[in-house]
C-alpha cells in the first residue's frame, strides 16, 4: 500500500509540478543545485533559455526565468567554477526553440 502512495505522489509530482522559477543564491551550501555553465552545447545536459517574463514557463523544458527574491523560487541553484563540482551542466542559448533537455537523467533535479 505504501508503494501506492508512493507511486502516486511521484506521478502527481511528475505531472504538476514546475521547477523553472530560478534564483542564483550567493553561497553554495543554500543551493538545491550545483550548476556549471559549459563552453559547447554538446556538452550540456540542458540547455537554458532565459524567459524575460514568468509567464513564459509552462514545465520542465529549460526555459528559466530568473527571479529577484528567493521565496519566489521553484530552485535554488550556484553557480560553480568547476565542471567536477556541479550537479548540472548547462549552456544558455540564443533562441527558445533550442532550449531543453540533451540527457533525460538529470531531469529530476529540476523537480
Amino acid at each position: 500500500m505504501k508503494k501506492l502512495y508512493l507511486l502516486i505522489f511521484l506521478i502527481f509530482t511528475l505531472f504538476f509540478v514546475n521547477a523553472q522559477k530560478i534564483y542564483s543564491v550567493k553561497y553554495e551550501s543554500r543551493a538545491e543545485v550545483k550548476v556549471f555553465v559549459v563552453d559547447y552545447e554538446s556538452r550540456a545536459d540542458l540547455k537554458v533559455y532565459k524567459v524575460k517574463y514568468e509567464s513564459q514557463i509552462d514545465k520542465n523544458d529549460g526555459k528559466w526565468f530568473f527571479v529577484d527574491f528567493e521565496s519566489r523560487a521553484d530552485k535554488k541553484i550556484f553557480f560553480v567554477d568547476y565542471e567536477s563540482r556541479a550537479d548540472l551542466k548547462i549552456f544558455f542559448v540564443e533562441y527558445e526553440s533550442r532550449a531543453g533537455w540533451n540527457d533525460n537523467s538529470k531531469k529530476h533535479l529540476l523537480y
